[in-house]
């Protein structure tokens, strides 16, 4: 017979030559002693209990297993196990064995995930509470105490208002931060390609930071003079937006005094990498796998005073993965950092 058959037929063809081989032998003895012996009924006798042993105990068998493996078949379809809905009931137990392990082993899988899933909801939902909470109570703070009566002094009443606008000025940012970043997650956000000068776009960025750097003595610079422009194929918003979050992230976390220099070089495969360096405090090894995680923060009260919505290095990450490039991270605390990102050259 095939090598294909059901362990249930194999178990009824060693039981029944078994069985056949016991009345065989007993039959013989019994002729031999009391009666003649004779060849010819004792094969005949051989093989018709044989085939009477063998489908009484093929159908018994096959009909036992069978009804209670359909029932293990129906209690899994139960838990909406949907490869279980699409496979036929099989009686052979190793085969079952197989399966059901497998989908023990999906189902824990599944479990960890939504674990996982769980406590990613209740820490994000923690961060959106303390990210919004603070300049919340700040603007409340600023109007009631204006409403107590500090309206009337106007150099009180102009201070605090300026500082309630820029305490809704930042809710803002983090809301559209919160927006923008749901939309990447879930493939809403549609990329504008085009052709533009990427060094001329990172010259842009530095104008618009000039102030800010300018502060803290930072200075904003390319690694070199690039006289000729370099033509990339990208969404140019979306782009200045991963720039301008990097070169942010370089002023708020460099040293006072020190540099943020980019570099563009040249890769295989029609590339370029962007390169966003600077000598400030760099990043411990162990916070590196979580940088771009949402309202993750390497120096949570630093980073606070300087505002942001904590959701920076999320998004630039998102917008790179957009564009199907990807994104790097060299650090050494207290030497500095360098992100980098691949963009493809226009054609």
């Amino acid at each position: 017979m095939s090598a294909q058959l059901k362990k249930t037929y194999k178990f009824a063809i060693k039981s029944a030559l078994f069985i056949t081989g016991v009345l065989t032998v007993a039959l013989a003895v019994i002729l031999s002693v009391f009666y003649t012996f004779q060849v010819l009924p004792l094969i005949i006798f051989s093989v018709f209990a044989y085939l009477v042993a063998y489908s009484i105990i093929q159908y018994r068998v096959q009909k036992f297993i069978y009804r209670r493996v359909k029932k293990i078949y129906d209690d899994l379809t139960l838990l909406e196990s949907a490869n279980f809905r699409q496979k036929r009931v099989t009686t052979d137990m190793a085969t079952l064995t197989q399966e059901i392990d497998k989908y023990a082993r999906d189902k824990k899988l599944e479990i960890e995930t939504l674990k996982v899933r769980e406590e990613y909801r209740k820490e994000f939902l923690g961060n959106v509470s303390h990210e919004l909470k603070t300049p919340l109570f700040t603007v409340q703070g600023y109007i009631l105490t204006l409403l107590d009566g500090a309206i009337e002094d106007e150099s009180i009443r102009d201070k605090y208002l300026d500082r309630a606008s820029k305490g809704v000025e930042r809710l803002i940012y983090i809301v559209k931060d919160l927006d923008m970043i749901t939309k990447l997650e879930v493939g809403d956000l549609r990329l504008d390609i085009e052709t533009f000068d990427i060094v001329e776009l990172i010259a842009s960025v530095f104008e618009m930071f000039e102030m800010k750097s300018a502060k803290k003595k930072i200075t904003l610079t390319f690694d070199r003079v690039y006289k000729n422009p370099i033509l990339v194929s990208a969404d140019k918003e979306r782009i200045q937006q991963v720039l301008s979050n990097l070169i942010v992230n370089s002023i708020k976390y460099g040293r006072e005094k020190g540099t943020t220099e980019v570099s563009i070089e040249n890769l295989i495969k029609n590339k370029v990498i962007i390169r966003v360096t600077d000598n400030g405090e760099g990043i411990i090894k162990a916070n590196i796998p979580r940088l771009f995680e949402r309202f993750y923060r390497v120096d949570k009260s630093g980073s606070r005073k300087e505002g942001g919505s904590g959701l920076g290095l999320a998004i630039v990450k998102h917008i790179v993965e957009a564009h199907d490039e990807n994104i790097f991270i060299d650090s050494e605390y207290g030497v500095g950092s360098e992100f980098s990102f691949t963009l493809e050259k226009a054609k």
